[in-house]
């Protein structure tokens, strides 16, 4: 037995729907394994739990996984707004979503989050931040401006595969995007962070 498969044995289980989901995505989407999976989502439930958050904001849908296990630890009344820039996306993901014991608390948005969250007028008390690396900083700031003090972001696939430890190649924005934003982080003084070696690397940032 992997010291992963232990660790999944010695969690609360993931749940019937979101093994077949995380099983759907994985056999009809490219790059399934985008999907939070398992032991990110139960981390992710249960960070909501402690936190009690009204409102979330996600960047980057994919195939709803995420948002469904957030959408479970939120409290009576709380709501998570989630946006997925590829529309192609929508067919997949719209019925996974609707299909959930928590739709009713989850917002589903076709669109720029860095264009349209601003446009709702609400506060956010989390953010997860996990689409496009090519623009994490400018999702960031636009989130920041959202973010009730005290608020939590997490970004997900901030240590990029081992990749941030690598001079990454010209043609490649995605891992400079990623280190880009790492060392922005860094040195940003409006906030306090910690990056847990989770999977592909989960940064939590607390708004000061």
């Amino acid at each position: 037995m992997s010291l992963d498969d232990y660790i999944l044995k010695h969690i609360d289980p993931e749940g019937d729907y979101l093994y077949r989901l995380w099983r759907a995505t994985n056999v009809h989407l490219l790059r399934g394994r985008m999907a939070s999976g398992h032991l990110q989502g139960r981390l992710l439930k249960m960070i909501v739990s402690m936190i009690r958050p009204k409102n979330i904001l996600e960047v980057g849908t994919f195939s709803g996984y995420s948002a469904i296990c957030m959408a479970e630890g939120l409290p009576e009344g709380g709501r998570l707004y989630t946006y997925e820039i590829n529309d192609e996306m929508e067919d997949f993901t719209r019925p996974w979503i609707e299909g959930s014991a928590v739709s009713d608390k989850i917002e589903f948005i076709i669109g720029d989050a860095n264009v349209e969250a601003p446009k709702l007028g609400i506060e956010f008390d989390m953010a997860f931040i996990d689409g496009d690396k090519r623009t994490y900083l400018e999702t960031y700031e636009t989130i920041l401006r959202l973010l009730r003090p005290g608020g939590f972001i997490l970004a997900d696939n901030t240590l990029w595969d081992g990749h941030v430890l690598e001079i990454p190649k010209p043609a490649d924005r995605q891992t400079q995007g990623i280190e880009d934003f790492n060392d922005y982080i860094a040195r940003d003084k409006r906030v306090e962070r910690v990056i847990l070696p989770l999977r592909d690397g989960l940064t939590i940032i607390r708004k000061l």
